[in-house]
């Protein structure tokens, strides 16, 4: 039994969407969250940047004693991962990685469909890792840059919404992928919107779903399960505008959270290293 909780971070309010499948898969566990929304989004940022904001949030979440960190943050994981785990003393789980193995487990036609942020796509990281392991598969990435400031402002359905999303996604339908990997995890709150314009014929990996499942493998494997049978409290942080944050919150975990703290995000940068 570990009651150490588990550190969660994003660029905002995407990474809740893997919050609220730990809730649903690990309801022991206690999730400490950092949403940097001063910042956001960290698609368009230099990969330096990116590393520096990731190495950032780290140090955040270490002070509350985690025992596991979730980059949740597509962005993050497709370039600034191992750098994260060479520089600290923990372990951490990324999204990339977990969507490449669904997308691969589901496709039958091995035409992979990936949206993502500009860096997640220039990084190559999808790509790479669903060649790496299945030769024969095509591959075709498309950067979807609003879709990250649609979803931070609550805009996940409408006219403007739905028309920005056929615009990015129309080459993809035209490229006869069955698999369609969300590689962002603001992404799968426009769910709706990307289905219908994609159709139902192709499959949504939602890497949240698959990180989730990544992380109480882990904990097995590791015997860091918390048994307790207690309520575990939750903690979420923000670098900025907290009222929005969880106001958006509450309805992405579908229950009302009780309050967010904003860091001084000044403290935080100069913070010395954990």
């Amino acid at each position: 039994m570990d009651p150490r909780p588990i550190g969660v971070f994003d660029s905002g309010i995407g990474g809740l969407t893997v919050v609220r499948e730990l809730f649903e898969q690990l309801p022991h566990e206690t999730v400490i969250y950092f949403g940097d929304t001063a910042r956001v989004p960290y698609g368009t940022k230099s990969p330096s940047v990116i590393r520096r904001f990731g190495a950032q949030n780290t140090e955040f979440l270490l002070q509350y004693g985690v025992k596991l960190i979730v980059v949740a943050c597509h962005t993050v994981s497709s370039i600034a991962l191992n750098d994260l785990k060479s520089q600290y003393n923990v372990s951490f789980i990324g999204v990339v990685e977990p969507g490449i193995q669904a997308a691969l487990s589901t496709t039958q036609n091995h035409r992979i469909g990936v949206i993502g942020t500009r860096a997640t796509i220039l990084s190559e990281a999808y790509p790479k890792g669903i060649l790496a392991q299945r030769k024969e598969s095509k591959v075709f990435s498309v950067a979807c840059p609003l879709f990250v400031p649609l979803v931070e402002e609550g805009w996940i359905e409408g006219p403007i919404t739905e028309s920005i999303a056929r615009m990015y996604l129309d080459s993809l339908c035209r490229e006869n992928i069955d698999t369609l990997i969300l590689g962002c995890t603001h992404y799968p709150l426009l769910k709706p919107v990307i289905q219908r314009v994609v159709g139902e014929e192709v499959t949504l990996i939602d890497s949240a779903k698959e990180t989730a499942r990544r992380v109480k493998e882990y904990l097995v494997e590791n015997h860091l399960e918390n048994d307790s049978l207690e309520k575990p409290t939750h903690q979420f942080f923000v670098s900025d505008i907290p009222g929005h944050f969880q106001k958006m919150a509450s309805l992405c975990l579908h229950s009302p959270i009780e309050s967010v703290v904003q860091v001084d995000l000044d403290a935080m940068v100069h913070a010395p290293k954990t």
